[in-house]
């Protein structure tokens, strides 16, 4: 890489996103999309969209989608950020509240983003580890770090944190603590009320999950005031495109649609965790859209490669406290059953 570039970019590997197949015929769990089509209400407001819409800049401030979110949390429109996804949020945060030669700490493992934006910033990364049951310790030591990164329930696990576990967390820590609740809707508790009550907590949320809306690219930060008033003040200028703003607006107003649909998500992930357990797999409590699982007949790596060359794809991360797991988005029950067969056919068993 050419030396203009920074040197902490050169040595640093990029953040790897999920495979997008161009062969629609694919069973694809291994990006956590929501398998079921967006509120209807979402389509309408898409087909009212005009030439004028797109024409014109959109709102900066987002004031309809903040306003609309605010009523849904109970909150002032002054407390909610809107981003271009939660990805953008993250960045912004790790420029917002760490010092230049300051620190990000994060469990491990969890989002493989956390790092990149360590190193992107240059900062040094805390990476606390969790045990062989993927909880993490009573009192996590993150001291120096300005900021925390707490995926709840986190990825790739699917493991819920009890909210007073967190709130605890929260209390000790010195910096912000950022609980990403990216896949909350699937879980049985939010630790939502935390950033409405205290004073280093930031909520990010997604519509890309529970909302069916991850080609949309929308996400939001619900917290105190002064923070979410750092992320205004850093944000590019048009961050969130109209037709992403008009759209979010539709779905968060469709709650009943959204909450339909996590059920049935959370229903099929109760049986396809049974069935996997039935094959010999050992599946971790997961509060997802997705389930991380371990075989005991054969190596993650080698179900995961021979699942691919049935189209059938799923997530395999080779780090070393990942390479026995598989992670597996949650799809309709007829593709839970594919791969349940598929699976079995590999293993040399019958379903």
């Amino acid at each position: 890489m050419s030396p203009l570039v920074r040197e902490c970019v050169r040595k640093m590997s990029a953040y790897t996103p999920g495979e997008q197949p161009s062969d629609l015929r694919a069973v694809k769990l291994n990006t956590n999309e929501n398998p079921y089509p967006p509120s209807p209400a979402v389509m309408r407001a898409l087909r009212e969209i005009g030439p004028d819409m797109l024409r014109r800049y959109p709102d900066p401030d987002c004031k309809r989608l903040c306003a609309r979110i605010a009523v849904l949390h109970r909150c002032r429109p002054e407390q909610v950020f809107i981003g271009n996804g939660s990805d953008e949020i993250l960045a912004l945060c790790s420029r917002a509240f760490v010092e230049d030669g300051g620190r990000i700490a994060y469990f491990d493992p969890s989002y493989s983003l956390y790092p990149v934006l360590a190193r992107i910033r240059n900062v040094k990364e805390l990476a606390l580890k969790l045990g062989p049951d993927f909880v993490p310790p009573d009192t996590p030591r993150a001291a120096g770090a300005g900021l925390f990164f707490m995926t709840n329930p986190n990825a790739p696990t699917g493991i819920l944190y009890p909210r007073a576990r967190v709130a605890a967390f929260c209390r000790r820590f010195k910096g912000v603590v950022v609980i990403d609740e990216a896949y909350v809707d699937f879980a049985r508790e939010s630790c939502m009320g935390l950033a409405l009550k205290l004073k280093n907590a930031i909520v990010l949320r997604t519509l890309s999950k529970s909302y069916s809306l991850a080609g949309l690219r929308v996400g939001y930060a619900v917290g105190p005031r002064p923070l979410i008033a750092a992320l205004n003040k850093i944000k590019d200028s048009y961050n969130v495109d109209r037709i992403s703003q008009v759209l979010a607006e539709a779905a968060i107003g469709d709650q009943a649609w959204m909450r339909a649909n996590a059920r049935r998500i959370a229903a099929t992930r109760g049986r396809l965790a049974r069935s996997l357990a039935g094959l010999g797999f050992l599946v971790c409590p997961s509060q997802a859209n997705f389930l991380f699982v371990k075989p005991s007949a054969m190596k993650a790596e080698a179900i995961y490669r021979q699942l691919r060359a049935r189209d059938i794809l799923v997530r395999y991360f080779a780090r070393p406290l990942t390479r026995d797991f598989l992670r597996i988005s949650i799809g309709t029950d007829e593709q839970a059953g594919r791969l349940v067969k598929a699976i079995a056919s590999i293993q040399g068993k019958k379903t």
